[in-house]
């Protein structure tokens, strides 16, 4: 029993695998999923022509699970039927296919799965008794990620080394500031807003050609500076201020930056009328890596970070313009 995401499929696969159970099949089904009567033909098959499509026999769930393990998740949404033929197999070890006649035995381990309070909806007659009489035969409570915050490491960890042998990456861990910013978030999703995380951000980590531990963690990957409003129709000149901002918008004509090397304009003069537009862009462009490499002692790949851009695309630009040394914080 557990919040959404909190792990409650991954504790219910280590129960099957660190059990006498191990080498039968783990066999799952989220009865949340499906409607009444396509649950009733998953979890004990049917006969052909036992209704309209049934064209030959399927082996349901607790058929394929035989030696092994049943999880049953978000049970509760199980109808009062359903839950009554799960009663008896549980009690009895025995079913029938739907549209059979045959009684069919099983000898299969059922765990099941809440996000609710169980013994609240048993007591309003919202779930049955007797069958959670059964199903309690003992109880793990799985508490809410920001409630056990030790196992978040030990996760992100897990997430990120399996993201990164699936697009084979070498992965050096997450790094001293990364992990606190895992350990500082409330994780509303749990454990899958945690493997969402891990694994976006080792995959951006990658994909910008950064080397070492993973040092940013992407917990939101619509934030943006140009992310819109929620009313676009309304504030359209609201958005478009906000993509150039009003004290960075040019009035006239932008003034020309001073180029590095002089200290004079890139290139010509707002006064003279006209001026070379490519060669002001480049002087902006210059200006600003000869900046981010000042602030970040020449470390490329933290001056990357301050302007937005990947390790590749900086190490680009100092060739582009021929950086010194001095100029690039060495």
């Amino acid at each position: 029993v557990g919040a959404r995401g909190a792990g409650k499929e991954l504790i219910a696969e280590r129960v099957h695998f660190l059990s006498t159970r191990w080498e039968g099949a783990f066999v799952k089904v989220n009865c949340a999923a499906l409607t009444d009567e396509l649950l009733d033909s998953e979890l004990f098959g049917h006969e052909a022509g036992a209704f309209t499509g049934a064209q030959r026999r399927h082996i349901g769930r607790f058929e394929r699970a035989e030696g092994g393990t049943l999880f049953l998740d978000e049970i509760p949404s199980a109808s009062p039927r359903v839950q009554e033929k799960l009663l008896r197999v549980i009690e009895y070890g025995e079913y029938e296919r739907v549209g059979g006649d045959k009684t069919l035995t099983a000898d299969v381990r059922v765990l099941a799965a809440a996000n609710v309070d169980l013994p609240a909806l048993a007591a309003r007659g919202a779930f049955r008794a007797d069958l959670l009489d059964r199903l309690a035969f003992d109880v793990i409570n799985v508490p809410p990620l920001r409630a056990r915050r030790e196992d978040i490491p030990l996760l992100a960890a897990f997430f990120g080394a399996k993201m990164a042998a699936e697009i084979d990456a070498t992965f050096e861990g997450f790094s001293q500031t990364a992990r606190q910013t895992l350990l500082e978030h409330s994780w509303p999703g749990n454990v899958r807003e945690l493997k969402n995380v891990a694994e976006r951000s080792v995959y951006r980590w990658v994909a910008d050609d950064f080397i070492g531990p993973v040092d940013k963690i992407v917990l939101d990957p619509f934030e943006t500076s140009h992310r819109p409003t929620e009313n676009l129709n309304s504030d359209k000149d609201e958005i478009a201020n906000k993509v150039i901002p009003p004290h960075t918008r040019p009035a006239g004509k932008p003034p020309l930056p001073a180029s590095p090397s002089t200290g004079s304009p890139a290139t010509g003069s707002p006064s003279a009328g006209s001026y070379d537009l490519r060669a002001w862009l480049d002087g902006v462009e210059r200006t600003a890596v000869v900046n981010a490499l000042s602030r970040s002692h020449g470390s490329q790949k933290r001056a990357a970070g301050l302007l937005q851009l990947t390790y590749n695309q900086i190490r680009g630009l100092v060739r582009k313009h021929n950086l010194s040394p001095t100029e690039q914080g060495e």
